[in-house]
């Protein structure tokens, strides 16, 4: 009968370990605080900016960015790499960057086997179409900005030359 009761005491000890486990499991592994939701458009000359990447960089030194892809004008904003994380609240300098790069020779080389392309992918980048103006593609040139709140956040940005 000891040896039963002994067994027996040892179990809520080990489901409450399991539930500790499973709820530790549940939770956000990154070690930062709570992100908000962020999305929005973006446009250019006030057509949808068909692809592209967007920056969100804090203003504090300390502070954590975050980005997403431009998709037929539309974003979402991700911290962790974790698709449509958010951001954490503060202020932001936003950048975009927006090009069409043509790829058909990187393309060719690809399915020759050969994989030294660095030179081939030097010229696409550099011969890439420029989807919107490129003061656009630096914080500091941008003039955009963002101010992500502790709520659902939504930014439109219409893009001029």
């Amino acid at each position: 009968m000891i040896r039963s009761r002994r067994y027996l005491c040892g179990v809520p000890e080990i489901l409450a370990v399991m539930g500790l486990v499973m709820v530790v499991g549940c939770t956000d592994d990154s070690g930062l605080a709570k992100r908000y939701s962020v999305t929005g458009t973006i446009k250019y000359n006030g057509a949808p900016v068909p692809k592209g990447t967007i920056s969100f960089t804090p203003d504090k030194p300390d502070g954590r960015s975050a980005g997403g892809d431009i998709v037929d004008g539309k974003y979402s904003l991700s911290t962790t790499g974790a698709p449509n994380d958010g951001a954490l609240p503060g202020k932001y300098k936003v950048s975009i960057k927006a090009t069409e790069a043509d790829t058909a020779e990187l393309k060719a080389i690809s399915k020759g086997g050969q994989f030294h392309h660095d030179k081939a992918f030097a010229k696409s980048v550099e011969t890439a179409k420029k989807l919107v103006p490129s003061k656009y593609s630096l914080p500091d040139t941008s003039g955009l900005t963002a101010e992500v709140k502790a709520e659902t956040n939504t930014f439109n940005y219409d893009l001029t030359d």
